[in-house]
């Protein structure tokens, strides 16, 4: 996500929008509203009586609302005076490095009250009037840290999401080349080709494949492609962009409820949906190359460029400063060195049978193209292609010992094809399901699942 550039002063009438006892005088003002005089008024008196009363009242809590507040400020009298205090009361000094003062946060425990929902939702309704709704009134509704909740430069589906986006045959899409990288999904025998090339544009879309709502979630920041069925319990969620990140990772929403989901998790995290026990399943997605997999798959079909947006799809363009460089747009609480940041991880996991977690580096597996692990007391088998491209079955107790394309070979000599979604025999007509895994960048899921167990 690209951030905006934020207005230096905005002006918010707190008593309209969130009821007329803010503006009353004979209700004492909240600890909150005086850092939200910086965007209310233009008065620079009403800005020194503000900066007055949060030194001389100081407590622990100010100091996420001063660090979002200097993030928006542009005043420059203003944010200095705020900074020095930031400063003096907490005795760190990282003038306007914003990660050096959310990892101060972040390394303790958390000490906002619930005021610091109401702060968040009056500041970041002035960028879009639908931000409130995430945060206000939902501090008993929320599973994650808020101050981890930043925001991630645009509005509502200001990245826009492909809705029912138009797909070609394959021997239309004469855009693509064949080293071009496609997330490749089958679903009940509907096979399709996302090219990273546009996918990257808008990070979301949105279908009936194989006669399954699905959402494809595509976190450029964390390199992460999931596919999710948006439908559980005979419920249908329609998700969208929320434009807020929680450790560098997107955040959906919900358009019924405004809730909040993370998006490697697949559940809601802040909002009314939260504790109903809901997490969609998720669906395999394969990262290769365009020409790796038409020739699997010929009866793909893939994107068309006809989105109905006006982007430069071309190969490498989107992202591409972030994309070529190990660096964080947006940090996290803790990074874990044994990989670099953004070298791809294949994760496996089963959520609905254990809470093991495996990341496997993408780089081992290409020396390794078939290697052999257990989950759940559950054997498995991850075969990768020359393209890169990882898919995983259940094995049971058969060792495989070759792999070429589309054909792998057991120890006792018997030969297997691979399709989408399993495993087969061809003289037994013996079946092995496939296990739904998908890539990410290694500093974001382990961000995300902290206990992860990493095989490099």
């Amino acid at each position: 996500m690209i951030r905006f550039v934020f207005v230096s002063v905005i002006i918010i009438n707190i008593g309209f929008l969130y009821g007329q006892e803010t503006a009353n005088n004979n209700i004492a003002k909240q600890d909150y509203e005086y850092f939200l005089d910086f965007f209310t008024s233009r008065d620079t008196r009403v800005h020194k009586g503000a900066l007055k009363y949060i030194e001389k009242n100081w407590t622990e809590r100010f100091e996420i609302m001063a660090i979002e507040s200097l993030y928006f400020l542009r005043s420059p009298s203003t944010s200095l005076q705020l900074l020095h205090i930031l400063q003096k009361k907490t005795k760190k000094y990282y003038p306007r490095d914003f990660d050096a003062w959310y990892a101060h946060i972040w390394d303790k425990e958390p000490s906002y009250t619930s005021s610091y929902y109401t702060f968040k939702a009056i500041l970041h309704k002035a960028i879009d009037s639908r931000f409130d709704t995430y945060f206000l009134d939902r501090e008993q509704q929320s599973t994650i840290r808020l101050d981890e909740v930043r925001w991630g430069g645009v509005i509502q589906d200001g990245i826009p999401p492909l809705r029912n986006p138009k797909m070609i045959k394959a021997r239309e899409a004469t855009y693509l080349n064949d080293n071009d990288v496609v997330f490749g999904i089958s679903v009940h025998g509907d096979t399709r080709a996302y090219p990273k090339r546009i996918l990257a544009w808008h990070e979301m879309f949105t279908d009936q494949v194989g006669n399954t709502p699905v959402a494809g979630v595509y976190c450029t920041l964390c390199g992460t492609v999931i596919l999710y069925n948006t439908e559980k319990d005979g419920v249908k969620y329609d998700l969208g962009t929320s434009g807020f990140l929680y450790r560098s990772n997107k955040l959906m929403y919900d358009q019924k409820t405004q809730s909040l989901w993370n998006t490697l998790w697949g559940k809601p995290v802040i909002g009314p949906l939260v504790g109903k026990g809901i997490e969609l399943e998720y669906l395999s997605v394969v990262t290769t190359t365009w020409g790796a997999w038409k020739k699997l798959h010929p009866e793909t079909t893939v994107l068309s460029k006809k989105t109905g947006h006006t982007r430069d799809y071309g190969e490498g363009v989107a992202y591409q400063d972030y994309f070529s460089t190990d660096k964080l747009m947006f940090t996290v609480p803790k990074k874990d060195n044994r990989l670099p940041n953004k070298q791809e991880i294949l994760a496996i996991r089963l959520p609905s049978e254990t809470d093991e977690n495996i990341a496997i580096s993408s780089k081992f597996l290409k020396r390794n193209p078939i290697y052999q692990g257990t989950i759940a007391n559950k054997n498995f088998t991850v075969f990768t292609g020359k393209s890169g491209a990882h898919r995983v079955y259940f094995t049971n107790t058969i060792k495989f010992i070759s792999y070429d394309i589309a054909i792998a070979t057991d120890s006792n000599g018997n030969t297997w094809t691979l399709e989408e979604d399993h495993l087969k025999n061809i003289p037994t007509n013996n079946i092995l399901k496939r296990l739904p895994t998908h890539n990410a960048f290694w500093f974001g899921y382990k961000a995300a699942f902290p206990k992860v167990t990493l095989v490099k």
